[in-house]
């Protein structure tokens, strides 16, 4: 007997919020509070609280602010742990990390109808969303994100995921989180290295999407490098709102295809980061990489010296190092593996994003390898570094 194949597609509708705050636990804000009502209006929901411990060193008395907070809205807030997980990407480079948050959901009888909510930066905050992701097949989950870069980019999007095989991001999920609470007295403590690094992603989507927007972090740059709050805001803002508007109206938000422009600058970021052992942050690896690409391009006669020029000069002007910390011929060609391992990440046809003009992206499919160490060389020789 010969049966038909049975075909049916469905469509999943997914919103999440991005919503702007300053002193998220203090008593007299209730944001967080009615974020939380939004789901279940009249009843008592579950919280597990997940906090960077970089967090809490600048901000010791975290914890005990959100223990009063949810005491004081106890009538719709159950607190029922903070678990505190190791900062930085070496949160991601530990699958015990994982392990820890999934045991605190079991143990504290999390389930699909409450929250973890993660505090802290973009690693973390892709960590325990890959474990948040995982459990029940999925827990709701808050992001509450405190660097420049996590509150721009890493925690606006649809993806998390923690490092695998040296290889960043190896492991990992689509899922979107319910909402997003960015609060700027996080960013005031914040190192000056970390301070810059997430501007790497906003000077990223303005080159590919939005050449007003470049001009605006030209015109601010020395405002930006000197902590302007405002300037910082407004950037940050315009930033994620361009992020959020790409995996909305993008047509691909769990990147089934080859085309990947909000990682413009990425494949090399990625590989230098692992070739650091992630002494490189990730905004500063992104820099560089931006910069490599930018003058790849310029050798490609994709944009005029002028431009490289220009973009380049903003970017040092925040304070960017714009080198490749590599040397010798066996690290160059390590880095440049880079480009099939982005490939492989993704799937499908190569394609990396370049530029042919500020807000204008293109896509090739192939490398000139040769051109590409010239870019290299050429960067680092601008910036003092020789590479044999």
């Amino acid at each position: 007997m010969q049966l038909k194949p049975i075909e049916r597609s469905f469509a999943v509708n997914f919103k999440y919020s991005l919503h702007f705050t300053s002193g998220l636990f203090e008593s007299n804000n209730d944001l967080f509070k009615e974020v939380i009502q939004s789901y279940k209006p009249n009843e008592k929901v579950k919280l597990l609280f997940v906090i960077d411990d970089g967090v809490l060193k600048n901000h010791p008395k975290l914890s005990e602010s959100i223990k009063e907070y949810c005491l004081l809205h106890n009538n719709q807030l159950l607190l029922t742990e903070c678990l505190v997980t190791p900062g930085g990407e070496k949160s991601k480079n530990d699958h015990n990390n994982v392990d820890k948050i999934i045991a605190a959901i079991n143990n504290n009888a999390i389930c699909r109808h409450s929250f973890v909510i993660v505090i802290g930066g973009g690693a973390v905050i892709d960590m325990a969303g890959y474990a948040a992701s995982i459990a029940h097949r999925g827990v709701k989950l808050i992001r509450i994100p405190t660097t420049v870069l996590s509150q721009n980019d890493a925690a606006i999007g649809v993806k998390n995921g923690i490092n695998a095989y040296n290889k960043k991001n190896f492991i990992g999920t689509f899922a979107p989180p319910y909402a997003i609470l960015n609060d700027s007295k996080f960013l005031a403590s914040l190192e000056q290295r970390d301070w810059i690094a997430g501007l790497a992603e906003a000077i990223k989507v303005a080159l590919i999407k939005d050449e007003v927007f470049f001009k605006t972090i030209k015109e601010n740059a020395i405002k930006l490098k000197e902590r302007d709050m405002d300037a910082m805001l407004n950037t940050i803002y315009r930033c994620a709102e361009m992020h959020m508007e790409h995996i909305a109206k993008g047509g691909d938000p769990f990147e089934s295809g080859s085309s990947r422009p909000l990682d413009f600058g990425h494949w090399s970021a990625h590989k230098l980061e692992q070739m650091s052992d992630y002494s490189l942050r990730h905004g500063e690896a992104v820099a560089k990489g931006i910069a490599l690409d930018l003058t790849y391009s310029q050798l490609m006669g994709f944009i005029s010296v002028d431009i490289l020029e220009e973009i380049l000069a903003v970017m040092t002007e925040i304070g960017f190092d714009l080198s490749i910390p590599i040397s010798g011929y066996n690290e160059i060609q390590e880095l440049l593996k880079g480009i099939q391992e982005f490939r492989e990440h993704l799937g499908g046809e190569l394609t990396i994003t370049l530029i042919n003009g500020i807000g204008k992206k293109i896509d090739v499919h192939q490398i000139d390898m040769e051109l590409m160490k010239k870019a290299v060389n050429s960067l680092n020789s601008k910036y003092k570094i020789n590479v044999a």
